[in-house]
């Protein structure tokens, strides 16, 4: 079993609160929009899987990848930045998210915490929100689930403060 915390669109803020929610995780994944820092201290903290985000530059570019096809445990995971979600995925996922569908979708960008079940491709779609200060979103949040073989479970959606 692993742990994961999940946090995206941090825009180069990196509220402290996240190392204690994170904590008992085994790896954190970042869903883009790192910013300038934050990569560098979460891999300092924990094991650190990550793609660039449209306001990432050269340095968060060269470490990380657009698109980050793995598995973990038993589960085929695909996170993007720019990825949509169901019934709305973006035109650079979507064709091949529906010829080979992975089990765990993971995407940022719009600042948006969503959790969904695609019951048409049975993929379980997961948008942490922004954990950063810049942007619209109200609440900054970050997410934390486990993986067992082939099970994603035990998901809890983390508040970290009102903007």
């Amino acid at each position: 079993m692993k742990t994961i915390g999940l946090i995206s669109d941090t825009h180069g803020y990196l509220d402290p609160a996240v190392f204690k929610h994170f904590a008992d995780c085994d790896e954190i994944w970042h869903g883009g929009d790192f910013g300038a820092g934050v990569a560098e201290a979460l891999a300092d903290f924990k094991p650190l899987r990550g793609v660039w985000g449209n306001i990432d530059g050269k340095e968060v570019r060269s470490a990380f990848p657009e698109h980050n096809r793995f598995s973990c445990e038993q589960v085929d995971v695909w996170m993007t930045h720019i990825g949509g979600y169901p019934g709305r995925y973006a035109p650079q996922v979507k064709p091949e998210i529906y010829t080979k569908p992975p089990k765990l979708f993971i995407s940022g960008h719009s600042h948006i915490l969503k959790v969904m079940f695609d019951e048409k491709i049975k993929c379980l779609h997961i948008n942490p929100g922004a954990a950063g200060k810049s942007g619209w979103h109200k609440v900054q949040t970050l997410i934390r689930f486990c993986i067992s073989e082939e099970n994603i479970h035990n998901l809890a959606v983390i508040e970290l403060a009102n903007r």
